[in-house]
């Protein structure tokens, strides 16, 4: 018996080096691939190049080193980056619910950065230049997720079934929004809005990579502060109220971090579903419900599969871009189905 917490920390450090052994393999694999073939001495010698580090690795073609320091390395940085977070935002989301099927485009975040960047793209906006349709995006989600709870409070109080309700309500609205912003645009415009609807790594650059490592970060060591009272909170909210944990004040802070993590992801590279969705789960399967494992490793599970999704995205087809939300989509679809059906056959409970 005094062995098993052992066996079960070794598990999970096994599975935790596994994940990021096939992280650090995907971006490789991601660098090295594409149009122009690298080899994994040039990726090396370009990567520590970039840091300021000469090598004998360095490659002498050009062209291929400023093709992985330019496009190839901020494309893995930015698809690592939103992974984690939008995983991270699942992972908070299913805590604060209490339900293995929240995920964040619940509270209407991805729905309002839809509209928000539909508006910019269909209208012609460009009173901030090029980061317009990003910026109306990241107001677009992170208004509609403020909307949603306020509009979902009454006497000081959020009931969680009112909040969902209150959020499928709004992403109806920025439903018909968005199909009214498509029906004012010109076929170039419809063109653009439905590509960022299905979400894209292509054309994300160091200063957008940087915007997002600015925010997501903080945001998720926030959330990491928070895993002490996630866990309370699953015992119920009185229980967690007699505990000492202000639920109400723990539930509005989560929404935000909630909104911070999705929204900024979103404003660059477009929607991409069921991450939120299916990495927490997965994690809280093989880890158990603990908060200090589950948000940690969800980032990290997140990163994968979406710097493996890219790749796939990217190499699938010869020539061509596919987009990455329509992978993730393809792995999400029949596992949200799956939990679905166990949510139903245990009354409710984790599956």
């Amino acid at each position: 018996m005094h062995n098993a917490p052992h066996a079960i920390g070794r598990r999970r450090t096994f599975v935790l080096v596994g994940l990021i052994a096939l992280a650090l393999v995907g971006a490789t694999m991601s660098a090295m691939n594409g149009q122009l073939t690298a080899s994994a001495a040039d990726v090396m010698g370009s990567f520590l190049h970039g840091l300021g580090i000469d090598t004998a690795l360095r490659t002498e073609d050009a062209l291929i080193e400023q093709t992985l320091l330019q496009i190839r390395f901020p494309r893995i940085a930015m698809s690592l980056l939103v992974g984690a977070a939008l995983a991270v935002a699942g992972a908070v989301m299913q805590s604060i619910f209490g339900n293995p099927l929240a995920e964040p485009g619940v509270v209407g975040v991805s729905s309002g950065a839809a509209l928000g960047a539909a508006t910019a793209l269909a209208l012609g906006i460009t009173a901030f230049g090029g980061w317009t349709v990003a910026i109306f995006a990241f107001v677009g989600g992170f208004v509609s997720t403020i909307l949603v709870y306020f509009t979902a409070r009454s006497d000081g109080r959020t009931e969680v079934v009112t909040l969902l309700l209150t959020g499928i309500a709004v992403n109806a609205f920025a439903g018909a929004g968005l199909a009214l912003m498509m029906f004012a645009g010109g076929s170039a415009e419809r063109e653009q809005i439905v590509f960022w609807q299905l979400g894209t790594m292509n054309g994300s650059r160091w200063s957008e990579v940087l915007i997002v490592l600015a925010v997501t970060v903080p945001t998720m060591v926030w959330a990491g502060i928070l895993a002490g009272r996630y866990d309370i909170l699953a015992l119920g909210e009185r229980p967690a109220a007699h505990l000492g944990v202000n639920v109400e004040r723990l539930r509005i802070v989560s929404i935000v971090l909630v909104a911070l993590l999705t929204a900024v992801g979103v404003a660059f590279v477009g929607i991409i579903a069921f991450v939120g969705l299916v990495v927490p789960h997965m994690v809280r399967m093989l880890f158990g419900p603990g908060h200090r494992w589950l948000l940690p490793v969800s980032a990290v599970g997140g990163a994968v599969l979406l710097v493996w999704a890219d790749l796939f995205a990217r190499t699938w087809v010869s020539g061509s871009d596919l987009p990455i939300g329509l992978l993730t989509s393809l792995i999400g679809g029949p596992f949200f189905f799956y939990l679905v059906r166990s949510a139903r056959a245990r009354a409710g409970g984790w599956a």
